[in-house]
């Protein structure tokens, strides 16, 4: 085997890493934390000014509207259902006036001025691409138009890219190796892209970018996080490798990733809305972030050093959902990069930064859960040391984004309670000392009427101030004119899967207080055509929701039916809903049409086209090995894949391994390698010993093939 190994690589064979660098990423403490080690930041008296008028004036709003709520429900004494009514209408509105004032803050906030485009760049960065179980093709096709928009604009020792994996499907995994090896002969890019295989993922994309730093860190100036799905300009790379240079204080820098690529309507209402709305709420968020702000987990630049010297993640203590490995990541890396005096950015004025969107309903609650496991467990961190305000503040928030749900579910609930109680519980003309009144629940319906408008008013603030910035966009033009019907779409589909994400998110929240992990699972990014077995099977409890509080709603009163009609239609009809949403050819059709479009849809970045030319040029070479048998049979695959083979991440000597034992078994009993299911294929192709047994019995073969 070692002779076969060194044949193949004399043909052309090269190895997928460069030298490694390492750079010591310590696990942090987060119960102890020495203040005087933090490095100074400057006092910004405007950022701080902005803060503090976000405070006042989301609490003086949210007082009004509190008082308001009690004056249509205290037309005589407050019932205990209608404190309870009132205490969750304080919840939910103030989390609405918070994100109002902060789109007005948008709207008053100018942007900030960037360095020179023609500043020169110093620093290295490497580009990190995680991968899991994605198409292959997709992702080194965008590695490669990536790497190649660079070349065009900046020296090619500046960037490098490297492809992280942790696939573990054995065809995905074998089809990865194939397209980084052709890619790299194809277009030039041996020095530039590598590809690094993790045979154990350990603690998810933790791990994955933790490996990384610890081994080629010390090589790197900056490291640019994107994930499978993202694209990037070029110019957008360069300007953020810029800024993060001419800014010694800053650690991280965010951008605002844009929705692009859409299919299916559910798509492009989400497209739609992140580009007319989004840029307003993003530099109200930038106003008050100021050097505190957030990362989202990709599409993001940070200083390596900092990085590796101050977010180093620990397991928390205890069992899941809490306890275990950190899943949102990404907000208590920025937490502790801010802990350590390192200046977090959002940089809401960069273009050139996009991901891609959900596709259906069932793909997007599935994310969902993951999101709303790992924000609910930032509870836990809140009282980590040391931390600043804002940053428990974005833990805080993340965490109330999936609580308004079954705050909101609460309401409904405690409104219809307070109908109940009205048309069941006799008054009492008799109350315990002297009334002019009986003791009954009354509420000032005109005064509600009025209340329930200025709600929905604070509620769409954000998306009407948005509508206004996208007009005065100059990117908007012949656009302008379907800015008024697009919105009225935008909001029509937003309302009809408002109740549906509640009722998802509702379950979500209790399956994780109950302790029910969410599990790592791919994202289908391009799944279309759901059968409607699959989604009745997904949308069920949402018609029997919805049909059971119809029905309740009809027997209480037929005006609260009426005024609950809007939340019960969506559920009832969440089966053909679900299936118009996630349809391509609607989408398709609305694109047609140009419902909801975007100047991205008109003009694709080009990084997309680039992208896409890539794809199309790798898909035409030979296809790959698709599985063991397979690979033995193939002289330069199955050499290319003993060497890159990552020892450093195999599994430990002497580990127990049950998946890769029962393989064993299996080859040894002398069953036929295809007998071997995926997750056995897997751990054989994994186990540089067994492959290495394996590849021996033919060498001889195999020498003379070459």
């Amino acid at each position: 085997m070692d002779q076969l190994t060194a044949r193949a690589t004399a043909r052309g064979l090269k190895a997928p890493l460069p030298a490694e660098a390492p750079l010591r990423m310590p696990v942090q403490d987060l119960r102890q934390f020495d203040p005087t080690t933090a490095r100074p930041l400057p006092f910004r008296l405007r950022t701080n000014v902005l803060r503090v008028i976000l405070v006042v004036a989301s609490v003086a709003l949210t007082v009004w509207f509190a008082s308001q709520m009690h004056r249509v429900l205290a037309v005589g004494d407050l019932v205990l259902i209608e404190a309870l009514l009132l205490g969750l209408f304080v919840l939910n509105i103030g989390w609405i006036c918070f994100n109002s004032v902060s789109s007005v803050l948008g709207l008053l906030a100018p942007a900030p001025p960037g360095p020179a485009a023609d500043v020169p760049i110093a620093a290295r960065t490497a580009i990190l691409l995680p991968t899991y179980n994605e198409d292959p093709a997709g992702v080194i096709g965008m590695a490669c138009a990536t790497l190649r928009g660079l070349a065009e604009r900046a020296p090619a020792d500046r960037f490098d890219l490297f492809v992280l994996s942790d696939t573990n499907q054995p065809r995905l995994w074998l089809e990865e190796q194939a397209l980084v090896d052709d890619a790299r002969t194809r277009f030039g890019l041996e020095d530039r892209l590598f590809y690094r295989h993790r045979s154990v993922n350990r603690e998810r994309k933790v791990g994955n970018v933790t490996d990384w730093v610890e081994r080629w860190g010390g090589a790197y100036d900056f490291m640019l996080v994107l994930d499978a799905d993202s694209l990037m300009e070029a110019e957008t790379m360069l300007a953020l490798a810029r800024r993060l240079e001419a800014a010694p204080e800053a650690g991280l820098i965010q951008t605002v990733p844009r929705l692009i690529g859409a299919r299916t309507p559910l798509a492009r209402m989400q497209q739609f809305a992140g580009r007319v709305y989004g840029p307003m709420l993003a530099r109200g968020l930038a106003a008050w972030f100021g050097d505190a702000g957030n990362y989202w987990g990709h599409n993001a630049i940070m200083r390596t050093a900092a990085f590796a010297a101050s977010a180093g993640l620990p397991e928390l203590a205890g069992r899941k959902p809490f306890g275990g490995l950190i899943l949102s990541h990404d907000f208590v890396e920025a937490a502790l990069l801010r802990r350590s005096g390192y200046a977090v950015y959002l940089a809401d004025d960069l273009g050139g930064s996009f991901e891609r969107a959900p596709p259906n309903l069932v793909e997007m609650v599935a994310r969902d859960r993951r999101w709303a496991q790992g924000n609910l467990q930032h509870l836990a961190l809140l009282r980590v040391t040391g931390l600043h305000p804002l940053s428990r503040l974005h833990m805080a928030m993340g965490a109330a984004a999936y609580l308004a749900a079954p705050l909101w579910l609460m309401f409904l609930l405690a409104g219809m309670s307070l109908a109940l109680y009205a048309n069941l519980v006799p008054p009492n003309y008799f109350p315990d000392g002297w009334a002019l009144f009986p003791t009954w629940p009354q509420i000032d319906a005109q005064r509600a009427i009025t209340l329930f408008g200025l709600c929905l008013l604070a509620l769409y603030l954000p998306k009407l101030l948005g509508i206004v910035g996208f007009l005065l966009d100059p990117a908007s033009r012949g656009q302008r004119l379907r800015a008024a019907p697009d919105f009225l779409a935008e909001c029509l589909l937003s309302a009809l899967t408002a109740p549906i994400l509640m009722l998802t998110q509702t379950r979500a929240v209790y399956q994780i207080l109950v302790g029910r992990d969410s599990g790592w699972n791919a994202q289908a990014r391009d799944a279309d055509g759901l059968s409607w077995r699959t989604l009745w099977l997904f949308h069920r409890r949402h018609v029997l929701v919805g049909g059971f509080l119809a029905v309740g709603a009809g027997v209480i009163s037929w005006s609260l039916l009426a005024w609950m009609s809007p939340a019960l239609v969506s559920m009832l009809v969440a089966v053909p809903l679900g299936a118009f949403l996630g349809s391509s050819a609607a989408g398709d059709r609305m694109a047609n049409w140009q419902v909801m479009g975007t100047p991205e849809d008109r003009e694709p970045p080009r990084i997309e086209r680039a992208t896409i030319t890539v794809i199309d040029e790798l898909r035409r070479a030979p296809p790959p090995p698709a599985d063991l048998g397979a690979l033995l049979g193939d002289v330069r695959a199955l050499a290319r894949h003993m060497v890159w083979l990552d020892a450093p991440t195999e599994r430990r000597l002497g580990g127990p391994e049950p998946v890769l034992a029962g393989a064993w078994l299996k080859v040894t009993d002398g069953q036929r390698l295809a007998d071997l299911d995926a997750q056995q294929s897997y751990a054989v192709l994994a186990s540089s010993k067994i492959m290495r047994i394996l590849a021996d019995h033919d060498t001889t073969a195999r020498l003379r093939a070459l």
